[in-house]
């Protein structure tokens, strides 16, 4: 569905009524679309906490030690 800028101004109770039903609304601004409105959802679906190349790398097991090591300084003795 679309709207237009004083569509959303003076109608808004309507629009949130259509994005309650999972409609998505495209607010234009003179004929271009500016904004979309979509329902909110409360839960964001997590996998796991690393993703795409860090997913299945080694250096994942531990992730505290491997920052550790990443920033001690370049010159140290050991």
């Amino acid at each position: 569905m679309q709207a237009t800028a004083k569509d959303l101004r003076f109608n808004v109770k309507e629009l949130l009524d259509t994005v309650s039903r999972g409609e998505e609304v495209i607010i234009t601004y003179r004929g271009k679309p500016q904004a979309k409105l979509i329902p909110f959802e409360d839960e964001i679906a997590i996998e796991h906490e690393l993703f795409g190349i860090w997913a299945d790398d080694s250096k994942s097991e531990d992730v505290a030690a491997y920052i550790r090591n990443i920033r001690k300084g370049r010159f140290d003795a050991d």
